[in-house]
């Protein structure tokens, strides 16, 4: 009979490595990313800065789906691979469930679900952190930059 090996698993973690932050801060990061948008998106971004904070956005700043824009407008806003997510991320480096944006009184918290992978906030690993406009999220292999009303 064939001994089993010891060290198989049955999932593993992919570490997806650390890279540079978008920018050093969260006004040259809004302005990388205008630079790199169409009008409408121009326009969509300023509203929700110009807004009364009751909504905020992620745009996809790199990897697939460069450039896709989701409105955060709900209570609360499921990120992941099942196509249930409010903020569908179709790649096996994303949980199914993997985080939530949640609306509070202060603005918007960013809370891991207790992905595979993990969630980072500008390079840090976090489980649940207050997010702040020109904030990078690394969801698997998507970078998402969030924001949300100056005037919150």
């Amino acid at each position: 009979m064939n001994k089993a090996t010891e060290n198989s698993e049955l999932t593993t973690t992919l570490h997806l490595g650390l890279r540079s932050v978008v920018s050093a801060s969260p006004e040259s990061a809004i302005d990388s990313l205008l630079t790199s948008m169409d009008s409408q998106g121009i326009s969509a971004i300023k509203a929700i800065i110009d807004g009364n904070g009751d909504r905020a956005m992620v745009v996809i700043h790199r990897g697939p789906a460069k450039g896709a824009r989701f409105l955060i407008t709900e209570d609360k806003c499921s990120i992941g691979r099942s196509p249930e997510s409010a903020i569908f991320l179709d790649d096996v480096t994303v949980s199914r469930a993997h985080a939530q944006i949640t609306k509070t009184g202060k603005g918007f918290e960013l809370l891991d679900l207790g992905s595979l992978n993990g969630t980072y906030v500008n390079n840090d690993s976090v489980k649940s952190v207050r997010l702040k406009t020109g904030d990078e999220i690394q969801v698997g292999k998507f970078h998402l930059i969030f924001i949300s009303s100056k005037n919150k």
